[in-house]
């Protein structure tokens, strides 16, 4: 198996972007994830209420974070490459501009 070197990558302009969109995604999942640690540590039993289609509480939150995660990581990366795409940054190191 033939490995390459890496390709040195310069600085991304894209960097501090990315960075304050990542931080306000994970600090607006932290507050959503934090009602569900509230909920269970305030009141419990409220977990146990059907809310939806039969479904718990506790399940329904449970799979609203997993969705919400995913649905973030998509947004995420739509919104990199769209500044990307207007800062003119090519996906391959090696492409020409």
């Amino acid at each position: 198996m033939l490995h390459e070197p890496a390709v040195p990558v310069g600085k991304d302009p894209a960097q501090s972007y990315k960075m304050r969109l990542g931080v306000w995604m994970v600090l607006s999942y932290s507050l959503f994830y934090a009602g569900f640690v509230a909920i269970n540590l305030l009141k419990p039993l409220v977990m146990e209420k059907t809310v939806l289609a039969g479904l718990n509480l506790a399940t329904v939150y449970g799979f609203a974070l997993i969705l919400v995660a995913f649905l973030q990581a998509m947004i995420y990366n739509a919104m990199c490459s769209a500044q990307e795409r207007k800062l003119d940054i090519p996906k391959n190191p090696m492409e020409t501009r």
